[in-house]
């Protein structure tokens, strides 16, 4: 039986109290858990667990791996154009390049530049 999970919030999730836990064992839990797709344990009407399906946490595991590809990805392109620059700054002449171009006067041409490019 396949159970997608679902995003709801806590207090919205089918709850047993803990007493039942014990009462019922793990095989009674379980049941719950493949009827409801989770359960929430609770301690005095105080939510402590939430007990889901194999299934249920595949799901959600790979619904935050999507999520996160974007972000991974912008950041490895971020961190390859910050390692081509930083090769040109242990390049063996990038001393004397540097040095080059900090001796040439500034030809502005009536311009102010400023930014990334300059």
């Amino acid at each position: 039986m396949s159970v997608a999970p679902k995003f709801d919030a806590l207090d919205a999730l089918p709850r047993t109290p803990a007493s039942d836990v014990k009462k019922l064992g793990w095989r009674g839990v379980m049941k719950s858990v493949a009827r409801d797709g989770q359960v929430v344990v609770t301690h005095h009407n105080t939510p402590e667990a939430v007990i889901l399906s194999a299934e249920a946490y595949d799901a959600i595991l790979r619904a935050l791996e999507a999520a996160a590809a974007p972000q991974r990805s912008a950041l490895e392109a971020l961190q390859a154009k910050f390692d081509v620059r930083l090769a040109s700054l242990e390049a063996a002449d990038a001393g004397d390049r540097l040095r080059a171009v900090m001796a040439q006067p500034a030809a502005l041409r009536g311009k102010v530049k400023a930014g990334a490019s300059h």
